[in-house]
């Protein structure tokens, strides 16, 4: 599945986005051609065509991405935005660990992605965490809607803790929640 993924920042410095992808349905044929739009941290707008050929949905890619270009949305570079950390303790990589990994990264990637929030990159175990890392435009809108996402999912709110830093800065990691924020490690 290709995605296009871009973004423009406003007159008053809010950012927005559009982003489209082509996909095939599970049988392999037809698939759909799916445009999402909105203000970055608020749930998005979705149109879809539907039974498109792949010709076809590659044509609407590359119309989508010259009309964005025209409408002054880019995608962003790395360099321009953030990581945000969700951790999580954990004792071990098996059992529960495990099925709080899956769990977390299923919660956050679409609530995250249907917010023109970013995307999770990786959800990897260090000694006794859980540490979800996940690339974003908005660091301050992704550390509130994580933060929804877990209440709403009845994921462990009370042991949740998240951190953000400059993409190219990981090590300045600060923690954002819970507050007072305290010294925040990966390892």
């Amino acid at each position: 599945m290709a995605i296009i993924r871009t973004y423009r920042r406003r007159d008053d410095g809010s950012l927005e986005f559009r982003e489209a992808w082509y996909e095939t349905y599970a049988d392999g044929g037809l698939g759909q051609f799916v445009i999402n739009h909105g203000a970055v941290g608020h749930q998005s707008t979705t149109q879809d065509v539907q039974d498109v050929d792949e010709e076809t949905g590659e044509s609407l890619l590359a119309g989508f991405e010259l009309q964005c270009r025209e409408d002054g949305f880019a995608e962003l570079a790395p360099e321009e935005q953030f990581w945000v950390v969700a951790q999580y303790p954990a004792k071990s990589e098996g059992g529960y660990g495990q099925r709080l990994r899956d769990t977390a990264v299923q919660v956050l990637t679409p609530h995250l992605a249907w917010r023109g929030l970013g995307t999770v990159e990786s959800a990897e175990f260090a000694p006794g965490k859980l540490n979800i890392k996940i690339l974003t435009p908005d660091a301050k809108s992704a550390v509130s809607a994580i933060k929804t996402a877990v209440r709403d999912h009845n994921l462990d709110f009370s042991k949740l803790r998240i951190a953000a830093a400059p993409y190219g800065e990981p090590e300045k990691l600060k923690q954002k929640h819970p507050l007072p924020p305290k010294p925040f490690s990966l390892d």
